[in-house]
């Protein structure tokens, strides 16, 4: 029996162009590639651009659609809604015991400056008590009211709903019989805190009607074409989930763009450590990568505040396609408007004979634009001159680039425009090229310091179509090693295609027990089986923050577990060990296997500081996962395994040998789970939380902190 292709499609739904990639994943080849304008104003939305590049792969590479296994893919829709004000009135049901009333109306009405200093974020409000049983009558009055102010989306928020989320259940329960969409707090985010909890909420309600519709029309599209596999979106956080997710909570799909090509850049390019930069057409992303991770953090919309982790990219208003500003015979600016934005063809990919005697003009790309950009007007056309022409003329994009165009259209462009300024060509488009690289190289700057990275022991590496354009240029003002990723222009769509189940749940827990963090961890691991996860593809591991008593839980999973042997994004042992001595900066000779599971490597360096009069030996320990990512770094551990009666009473005779009668840091390893155990405070809990845990699992071993 012949074997079965699989394939995944990844697709990049971006502001200006919708790029899509079929990938074998068993091999990393490429088979087909499609690049289609975004089609924004069609009556479907972008789902016609995803269907006109799904078609172009399906045509030009005889991909059948038995074989796609699996279709991710990337939006703006979220965060274009929100930048847009294309939002809907949001009607909060704020509850909670009838004292604490006043208190509660106040850090859920959302008034407060600090939070929603523009007030852009519409709601209204009303107040149920619960200190009684609150009936559907009660429930029905209070959405009947808010949907007479206005209110075309309901969440529900009260006071401890992380605790006990029924009532807010019973208010979007209420919500689905009036047929109108809703969410709630505790659907969010597990943490206790009320007011940022709500305005997370609100902000997510405020686009749910417009991304609803969105999902039903890809949706709708995909299976419209014969395609019956799974179907999913890109997260902020650089991982995937199903639709419904996006129905429900399109919060999390902010950044979804970026996080893409930042994913590609992980798992198609292997990038251990350095700075990612990808230049698009209208937009520059910028994301630190650290030991094989991206930096996460929470995220902030438009000034908001949320409880929302995504990876933290940096957003410039400056790339390929952007425009410039001339004041003065020099330039001015470069960005942030585009040729995209103005609808204007790029002067260096005319015809040269297009341009032959053309005049500089200044234009407004948008008719809300106060200020104004040059342009050649010829033959009774407008074309934009960008920072790719520039490039050309001056010989900088190679010309097998995908930025690459034709040096004598540049030339003609950049020597109109030095005609006008009363300069050379090539003065005015360095300085185009040098006026634009400064916000690359002024954010980059500020990462490296915020960071502590030095640049010698870092590297740029490129992505997005314009990549050549800019980039190479700014390490060099840096002195920073320079790379460009293979496939630079698709690398995003590589990403979404790349990119495993990955979901997170952040929970207040004052006081840690192993109870609480085995319920934690059956709760996201019966969410990733419900986002369509192979129960044996899914891998768990949590750590606890002291410092704001939330225990943080992190699941991945795929959809179809690859094979070891042949997926490409998986790393070998070799591979994880020149990570491993990249990521403590120790020689590979110095660094041993200790341990290893079907899903993790534990590494550990060994390191021998000299003293006056003795020698100090220290052994750093490193998890890896199977996909090369940092899960946990020790600088000085030891690590316990072997048989489970014997490693228990290891543990307990080291721990009795100490002298400190504080708890050491403990991690314990299975095949599935990483659990940190440092919250935990006696030896005794830290042996009964290690007991239980071992007594359901035949391979563990438990790092300690020395």
């Amino acid at each position: 029996m012949t074997e079965k292709n699989r394939i995944r499609v990844g697709i990049d739904v971006g502001g200006t162009f919708t790029k899509a990639v079929a990938i074998d994943i068993k091999t990393g080849t490429i088979l087909g590639k499609s690049t289609v304008m975004t089609t924004h104003t069609n009556e479907r939305g972008v789902s016609a651009g995803i269907v006109n590049a799904l078609s172009n792969i399906l045509e030009t590479s005889k991909i059948s659609i038995d074989d796609i296994e699996l279709i991710s893919h990337s939006t703006t829709q979220a965060i274009n809604a929100l930048l847009e004000k294309d939002t809907f009135k949001v009607g909060i049901v704020a509850m909670g015991v009838g004292p604490e009333k006043k208190n509660i109306i106040k850090r859920t009405k959302l008034s407060d400056n600090k939070i929603n200093s523009e007030h852009d974020i519409n709601t209204c409000h009303c107040f149920l008590d619960t200190s009684h049983l609150i009936s559907e009558e009660e429930v029905t009055t209070a959405i009947k009211k808010l949907k007479n102010d206005g209110a075309k989306v309901i969440i529900a928020t009260e006071a401890f709903g992380v605790d006990d989320p029924s009532n807010e259940k019973f208010v979007m329960n209420v919500c689905s019989k009036l047929g109108l969409p809703s969410t709630a707090s505790h659907e969010i985010s597990g943490i206790y805190g009320l007011e940022i909890r709500t305005l997370t909420s609100a902000v997510n309600a405020s686009v749910l009607p417009k991304t609803f519709q969105v999902a039903n029309y890809v949706e709708d599209a995909i299976r419209d074409f014969g395609i019956n596999s799974p179907l999913m979106i890109m997260k902020g956080d650089g991982g995937v989930t199903n639709m419904n997710t996006f129905r429900t909570k399109p919060i999390l799909t902010i950044l979804s763009g970026p996080a893409a090509s930042v994913a590609g850049a992980l798992l198609y390019q292997r990038i251990t450590n350095g700075i990612f930069v990808e230049v698009g057409g209208t937009s520059t992303n910028i994301c630190v990568i650290k030991n094989g991770k991206p930096e996460i953090r929470y995220v902030t919309i438009k000034d908001h505040p949320t409880c929302v982790r995504s990876i933290d990219v940096r957003i410039l208003g400056v790339a390929g396609g952007s425009m410039c500003q001339i004041k003065d015979n020099r330039i001015l600016g470069v960005g942030p408007r585009s040729a995209h934005i103005a609808g204007l063809k790029y002067s260096c990919f005319a015809d040269p004979s297009e341009l032959e005697g053309g005049k500089i003009v200044s234009i407004k790309p948008t008719e809300n634009d106060n200020d104004e950009y040059v342009a050649i007007s010829s033959k009774g056309k407008i074309f934009a001159i960008t920072n790719t022409c520039a490039a050309n003329a001056l010989g900088m994009v190679d010309s097998d680039d995908y930025a690459y165009a034709a040096p004598d259209s540049a030339k003609i462009a950049l020597k109109i425009l030095s005609n006008h300024l009363g300069m050379s060509y090539s003065e005015v488009a360095m300085s185009i090229i040098q006026t634009a690289s400064f916000t690359i190289t002024k954010e980059i700057s500020k990462i490296l310091k915020e960071f502590q990275i030095s640049p010698s022991t870092t590297q740029i590496v490129g992505g997005g179509g314009g990549a050549s354009v800019l980039v190479p240029f700014v390490a060099k003002q840096l002195g920073i090693k320079y790379s460009k990723c293979k496939h630079s222009e698709i690398i995003s769509s590589i990403g979404v295609a790349s990119s495993m189940l990955q979901e997170e749940l952040e929970i207040t827990m004052a006081e840690p027990t192993p109870g609480k963090i085995s319920v934690a961890h059956k709760k996201i691991h019966n969410i990733m089986i419900d986002r369509g996860a192979l129960s044996e593809s899914i891998t768990i591991s949590s750590e606890y923050i002291p410092e704001k008593s939330i225990l943080r839980v992190i699941a991945t999973g795929n959809v179809e577990l690859d094979s070891s042997t042949t997926s490409k994004t998986i790393f070998t042992l070799d591979e994880a060990l020149t990570r491993c001595s990249e990521i403590i900066k120790l020689p590979e000779s110095l660094i041993e296997l200790s341990f290893e599971t079907e899903h993790y490597f534990v590494f550990t360096g060994h390191i021998e500081k000299k003293r006056m009069f003795s020698k100090h030996n220290r052994h750093h320990i490193i998890v890896l996962d199977r996909f090369g990512r940092l899960k946990l770094s020790i600088k000085n551990g030891k690590i316990f395994q072997g048989g489970k009666l014997s490693m228990l009473e290891d543990i307990d005779d080291f721990l009795e040998s100490r002298s400190s009668d504080i708890a050491p840091q403990v991690y314990l390893l299975t095949d599935l789970k990483l659990i940190d155990y440092s919250s935990l405070t006696s030896n005794s809990h830290i042996i009964d939380a290690v007991r239980q845990e071992i007594s359901e699992n035949d391979k563990a071993a438990v790092i300690i902190e020395i």
